[in-house]
């Protein structure tokens, strides 16, 4: 880690534990910056904020108002799940005092080289894909990931060295909070129209997403995926050197598929077919990281190894079992109806879909096709299950229930399938209306087929 002495003295209001924030306070620290966190969640129920409160920290708990800056501040570092409206953001925007995130803070101290992945969709397998690949028969150092993916970047950021390799999962909620961020290598696996109750627009979307190229040279190297017109033209802002990646074979300059076989700029990788993770996305997610492989030196030998072997994320069209002809799959990632539509034509044989989850506002014609093309059966929970039943109607699924969450619907999915199908957890929606996040959701589905089979989870 870099021993800067910008934040040397500085007083800081840290917005928000949980990882990021906890470590984001404690690098501060270690930085030299006088450090304040505030976290909404009471001191009685919030271990973080007391062991920072043990460790010497000043901790403010409760709501987090105007005021809150009455004492002074010279930063804020924000945890990237408050919104920009909250009244304590909004004044200090209004009072010109820096406001800042995690990934920030990381960019400015790693010693290590720096890859950036972001997207609405794809962005944790294609970052894991990344690091298996960079890392594999490396002569020195290693490469880890970080971020997004579940591993707080501001703790990483203080074990790696020059010779590691720091590989970054990166949200929109990330990067929208980036000033200087910069990273050799930067990834867009693709853009939808995801958060628009944070980001308020797509244009803030879509801008906030390109900030991970904003700071880029002709040194550096931008990955695009480029079977998009928006995504080619959105390349076209980037002063790196653009590297795409196609599975629609729309550009030879990079990675692409052709008839079925993998290539990097003319270079035959693999078959497209003996890529372990099922579907279309996961062909794009490779190819993106072929990319980024072929420019850190990576030996093809090495990139065939990772992709053949590689089973998918957790939570992410992730495998867990079979029993009785029945592959039960994971994809409680799936929070929106892109993801699901993925999954969905990574399948050739009959799915029967468990979905739903939290009403964004939003509503599901799109899906029709994709119900209409793959799913035998659904059975729907949450917030959105009557909208999505609406959806599987029309789409002239034949087999629709309604069931009260995950757990129940395990068992229900069994009696509705036989040998052969699928049955795949890719809710389409958030998870906070009955879940804490996603994996949770997505642990008690796979203690709900561990239940029901008498078989554990493969791994």
């Amino acid at each position: 880690m870099k021993q800067i002495t910008t934040y040397t003295g500085k007083r800081v209001l840290v917005l928000g534990l949980a990882k990021s924030g906890v470590n984001a306070a404690r690098l501060l620290k270690k930085l030299g910056a006088k450090v304040t966190v505030s976290d909404v969640k009471p001191l009685a129920e919030n271990q973080d904020a007391r062991d920072l409160q043990a460790d010497g920290f000043t901790v403010i708990t409760g709501e987090q108002t105007a005021d809150l800056l009455d004492p002074g501040y010279d930063l804020i570092v924000k945890n990237p799940g408050i919104f920009y409206d909250v009244p304590v953001v909004k004044r200090a925007l209004a009072e010109n005092i820096p406001v800042i995130g995690e990934m920030e803070l990381v960019g400015e101290v790693a010693d290590a080289e720096l890859i950036a992945v972001t997207g609405s969709n794809g962005k944790t397998t294609t970052t894991t894909m990344i690091q298996k690949m960079v890392d594999h028969d490396r002569k020195a150092g290693h490469a880890v990931y970080a971020g997004n993916i579940g591993i707080p970047a501001s703790k990483v950021v203080q074990e790696v060295t020059p010779d590691d390799t720091l590989v970054l999962e990166v949200s929109s909620f990330m990067l929208v909070e980036t000033t200087e961020f910069h990273p050799h290598i930067a990834v867009l696996t693709n853009i939808f129209s995801n958060h628009l109750d944070y980001h308020k627009t797509r244009a803030n979307y879509v801008a906030a997403k390109m900030k991970i190229t904003a700071n880029q040279t002709a040194d550096d190297y931008f990955v695009v995926n480029f079977d998009n017109p928006e995504w080619q033209e959105l390349s076209k802002q980037s002063a790196a050197q653009v590297v795409p990646f196609s599975r629609l074979n729309q550009s030879e300059d990079g990675a692409y598929e052709a008839d079925g076989e993998l290539y990097f700029k003319g270079e035959h990788i693999m078959a497209a077919s003996e890529i372990k993770v099922p579907g279309d996305h996961n062909v794009e997610n490779a190819l993106a990281a072929i990319a980024v492989a072929k420019i850190k030196g990576v030996s093809t030998q090495a990139i065939v190894a990772v992709l053949r072997s590689f089973g998918g994320v957790r939570h992410r069209t992730q495998y867990v079992l079979e029993a009785e002809g029945r592959q039960y799959y994971n994809d409680s990632k799936a929070t929106d109806m892109e993801a699901t539509e993925m999954a969905l034509k990574g399948f050739k044989a009959p799915v029967v879909l468990l979905a739903g989850g939290l009403d964004r506002g939003y509503t599901f014609e799109k899906m029709i096709p994709s119900f209409k093309d793959h799913v035998k059966a659904i059975i729907l929970f949450g917030q959105t299950a009557d909208l999505l039943a609406e959806t599987a109607k029309q789409a002239g699924v034949k087999v629709i229930k309604k069931t009260e969450n995950v757990e129940t619907a395990v068992p229900l999915a069994y009696q509705l399938s036989a040998a052969g199908d699928i049955i795949l957890l890719s809710p389409a929606n958030a998870s906070w209306d009955q879940y804490p996040n996603f994996e949770v959701r997505g642990d008690r589905f796979i203690k709900a087929v561990e239940q029901l089979t008498g078989k554990q989870e493969e791994v």
